[in-house]
């Protein structure tokens, strides 16, 4: 077991006592005191699991977590003593994948260490095999779109996409011809449970059509069906 764990938090004592279960479990483990010191390492280095403060006096732990996830999928654990419920909703639906509140067991928190990285190395595991079964790239309909690459372009103009964008527009190609339902992709592309009040797949729907100047009501490539879901034919 040499998983690198990220560990952030202002509090040392805190920081210590994550770092003494975790190295106890055989997990490396680099420990950061400040939201901008822990962006900087993960610039150079990419964790298997993070663990993130939610209160830190420079970048807070959301604002952090937004920045990881414009580049990076590996899990994150929000470590809070916030226990207000609508803060746990925020947190995961930006992409975090659990939350632990203040005062904690450390037993508990390594637990749920494992449990990420088990779902996080099968889902990578199910990619790979489906992968090895797939093209990489298609062209549907004025729409190139390659994979190793990350190339994208809409009727021979070259779209910037996100990550997640561009993750989207692919899975949307897999199933060419299926609705896929906001769950479906939601579950897909960012790997974890669908909340009933989520409309992050809606507003990233709504920013790639924008980037390909298409317009919501009559969009020429990726069709909405009502109360169903989405679709490319």
């Amino acid at each position: 077991m040499n998983e690198k764990i990220l560990v952030v938090d202002d509090e040392k004592e805190i920081a210590d006592l994550v770092e003494l279960y975790l190295q106890g479990e055989g997990y490396q483990v680099c420990k950061c005191y400040s939201g901008a010191a822990a962006l900087a390492w993960a610039k150079k280095e990419e964790p298997d699991l993070a663990i993130l403060d939610v209160m830190m006096p420079d970048i807070d732990g959301f604002t952090l977590l937004r920045e990881i996830r414009k580049e990076h999928y590996f899990p994150i654990i929000m470590l809070t003593a916030k226990v207000q419920s609508q803060d746990k909703i925020d947190g995961l639906t930006m992409g975090a994948d659990d939350y632990v509140t203040k005062p904690f067991q450390p037993m508990e928190l390594v637990a749920r260490v494992k449990t990420q990285l088990r779902r996080y190395k099968q889902y990578n595991r199910q990619t790979w095999i489906r992968e090895e079964q797939e093209p990489g790239e298609y062209n549907v309909k004025g729409l190139h779109i390659e994979k190793d690459s990350h190339a994208c372009t809409w009727n021979g103009e070259t779209l910037s996409l996100t990550p997640m964008e561009f993750k989207i527009l692919w899975y949307l190609c897999e199933q060419q011809g299926k609705v896929v339902s906001s769950e479906e992709l939601y579950e897909a592309v960012w790997g974890e449970k669908y909340l009933d009040s989520n409309n992050t797949v809606m507003a990233h729907v709504a920013r790639i059509r924008e980037k390909m100047h298409e317009q919501a009501r009559n969009p020429k490539l990726i069709q909405t069906v009502w109360g169903v879901g989405y679709k490319i034919e």
